[in-house]
Parts: C-alpha cells; structure tokens; sequence
C-alpha cells in the first residue's frame, strides 16, 4: 500500500486530502483544498494562494488516475463542489446526505451530489459500511461527530486494509469521543492519519479536546500497535503545535512509534503557512 498527503496544514493549505495505492484500487480521499478566508484579522497571503493553486492542481491529477473517490463530510476543506467536472467516471463514496447530518451540511451535500450525478460512474452512501475491491477491503464508521458535539455535524472514518491498515479520521478533532477513538481501535492501523484537535482556537472547549485528544492517542498508540502517526489538519493552524502534544511526542520516542505531520511523512519540511500568515505580511514591509 502506497500512502500520499496530497493537502494538508503542514503544507499549507487547510485541507485533509489523501492518495492510496494498493494493488486492487487507486483511491482519493476528500478531494478539496481551501484557505482561511480571515486568521489573525488577516487575509489569505498569497503564498498561500500560490500554495493553494499548486496543492490543488495536484490533488485533481491524482483523482484523475483514481479509481474511487472518498468524500468524509462537506465542509468545503474536504469537498470542493466548484469542479464537479473531477468526479466524472468515478465510483464515489460519500457520508450520507441526509441522515445524521446538520443543516448546513446536509444543504451543501444536497447541492453537490445533483452536481455529480450523471458524471460519475457510481455514487454510494458509505456509513457503517463495507466494500471490497480484490484483496483490499474499505470500511467505514458510523457517522460519528465532528468535534465535542455535532453541533459541527458528523463525518465518517475510513480505513483502508491491504495487507497492512490505514486508517484516516477525518474531522473528529482529537480523537475527541470514546466512538471516534472504537473506530480507530477497533481497525489497529499501522498508518493512522487524524486531524487533531483546533489547538489554534482560544476557547475553554479547545483545552478539554486538547487534553481528551492526548489521552486518546496515548491509549491508542499503547493498544492499537501504531506504526505511524500523522497528527495535522486542524493541529496543524497552530504554530506550537508540538508543544501542544508534547506527551504524545514523548510516547512516541518511547514506544517506537513515528509521530509527524504530513509534510513530514513525505520527508519534507513543515510548511505551516497559514499560523505564519502575520509573519508573511511583517515580511513584506
């Protein structure tokens, strides 16, 4: 199995989208890159843009060659409904649109799936499922929340099994929720992507998902036989985002597990634009 950030925070946009490869499929997870339009009273700079442009033009060769495309929810990080044109011929797997959704969410999956019927090849719902492709097996989680609550709606987790698991959490913020964290228990990956807890935001509910999003990696990394850990997405928005998850950090030098961000996995430097976006601007005077 071959896994690739394709956009991530440690590489300068926010997104979460995922290439893998096994022998059977080739699959694109949350296909979609965006920028915060407002961070620090600021604007996007346009490194960013210019990172943004790069990352998607990337994004949309790698769903060119896939096969299957995964799309975890519907904020516009993870689904871009501007280009349904990338979708056409392909077998898609989605949250599904209407159950275990919030307003605003269901609205835009609504809007998007009229967008791509009659262009992809197949559309399913995903939740709680199974689907087999050769030797390489896709399960789903039941829908579980997007943070502390569902008051962000809720999104699905995919694990990927080919010989070895990957799991990729999408949007639960930590692992946050003792659901979220089964899901991710129950699969034992060796490769786990997760999104980490919004460390950046200044809220008493940030500290406690800090604090749960710890113990829950801890205990994951003890039990689950982790390989790999990629923590960015909304970790990522932080500059300190290491001393965030400090006893992670420490754990992982213990237990022999690798703890990076994306960027890192690719063996590149982190590139954390937007929690740089006041030094981008100081820098141009």
């Amino acid at each position: 199995m071959k896994i690739t950030p394709l956009a991530f925070e440690s590489m300068g946009v926010r997104s979460m989208c995922t290439h893998v490869r096994t022998d059977d499929i080739n699959l694109v997870i949350d296909p979609a890159v965006s920028l915060a339009p407002s961070r620090f009273g600021l604007p996007p700079h346009k490194v960013e843009e210019e990172a943004k442009e790069g990352l998607w033009r990337r994004a949309k060769k790698a769903v060119a060659d896939a096969d299957v495309i995964i799309v975890t929810h519907y904020h516009f990080d993870h689904v871009d409904p501007k280009e349904p044109e990338i979708y056409r011929g392909k077998r898609v797997l989605l949250k599904h649109p209407r159950r275990m959704i919030n307003p605003s969410q269901k609205a835009r999956a609504a809007s998007f799936i009229r967008s791509i019927k009659g262009l992809a090849q197949e559309i399913e719902y995903a939740d709680n499922r199974s689907f087999t492709y050769g030797d390489t097996m896709l399960r789903f989680s039941k829908p579980v929340p997007h943070g502390s609550d569902a008051t962000r709606g809720y999104v699905v987790e995919v694990c990927v099994e080919s010989g070895e698991r990957f799991v990729h959490t999408s949007d639960v913020q930590g692992p946050v929720l003792d659901e979220q964290a089964a899901f991710i228990m129950a699969q034992r990956p060796g490769v786990l992507f997760v999104d980490g807890p919004s460390t950046y935001l200044v809220s008493p509910m940030a500290e406690i998902e800090l604090r749960r999003a710890n113990e829950y990696l801890l205990g994951i990394m003890r039990d689950a036989e982790v390989d790999r850990l990629v923590i960015d997405h909304h970790l990522a928005r932080d500059i300190d985002y290491r001393e965030r998850i400090r006893p992670i950090i420490a754990a992982g030098e213990e237990l022999g597990v690798s703890i990076q961000v994306a960027a890192e996995f690719l063996d590149v430097e982190a590139n954390l634009l937007e929690a740089m976006r006041p030094a981008l601007y100081e820098r141009d005077g």
